[in-house]
């Protein structure tokens, strides 16, 4: 099976947003297939967190229909959170508890929320500050980290839940440069190793990396939606050749 096979994962059709006067989402479609990676680029105000926060429910949509492995999105209640327990999201602000440890943060949601027996959530937690390098820092408070060792927590606490999608709004906007790697690692390894991501970044490296399709968006509307190397090497349109010519610059 290939991974445009079966239902897709995310399936956003005509969707709009509005802050406003502001219309930040203008008839926005796009349908991401299981263990796809979409990178979402485009300048300042073009939508693209927005987007990420209309997926996961923190935003309503004024019209159209977002839907989550084939169920559409709900508006509020438990139904919403049910939904959104297989959406893990990743900010550009950490958004760890701080007066919990590292392993607790990890804990906390799959006991409270999928009902997991602790010890096997303590376990899973292991295992995951495993695969971002952190083992060794589980007892520690997220203040005694540095940013890019709190942003990799962040990406291990959304994995505890075993979501459906991992979404990613510029999660390494925020930390100083020699911190960035170390994530874009991290989110490089899991795209490799096949989960399903939608991630809004700057990095351009990663999206040549990493990605299978890259979207472009401007003024709240999906301008190109194609592979990396088409958009990089010969982007269909005006607006997106000048924005990588604005990135690429710098």
């Amino acid at each position: 099976m290939t991974i445009h096979d079966s239902v897709p994962v995310l399936d956003l059709s005509h969707v709009d947003k509005h802050f406003g006067d502001l219309h930040v989402l203008r008839d926005v479609s796009l349908r991401v297939a299981r263990q796809e990676v979409v990178v979402v680029v485009g300048p300042s105000g073009s939508g693209k967190s927005t987007l990420c926060r209309t997926i996961n429910g923190l935003e309503t949509i004024d019209s159209g229909s977002i839907e989550i492995d084939g169920v559409p999105l709900p508006v509020e209640g438990r139904p919403l959170a049910r939904i959104r327990a297989d959406v893990g999201m990743v900010f550009q602000s950490f958004n760890l508890f701080s007066h919990l440890s590292v392993l607790d943060n990890l804990v906390l949601a799959p006991t409270m929320v999928r009902g997991t027996n602790r010890a096997t959530a303590r376990e899973r937690a292991m295992t995951l500050l495993d695969r971002v390098g952190l083992r060794d820092k589980a007892d520690r408070r997220p203040a005694q980290l540095s940013g890019g060792q709190q942003q990799r927590v962040a990406i291990a606490r959304a994995l505890a839940m075993q979501p459906k999608v991992m979404l990613f709004d510029e999660p390494t906007s925020a930390l100083d440069p020699e911190m960035i790697n170390e994530v874009l690692d991290v989110m490089t390894d899991l795209a490799r190793d096949g989960m399903t991501m939608v991630v809004v970044t700057h990095e351009m490296g990663f999206a040549r990396r990493a990605a299978d399709r890259v979207v472009f968006m401007d003024q709240g509307r999906i301008v190109e939606d194609t592979a990396p190397d088409s958009f990089f090497t010969n982007a269909r349109t005006e607006r997106a050749r000048a924005f990588l010519d604005s990135v690429m610059s710098h």
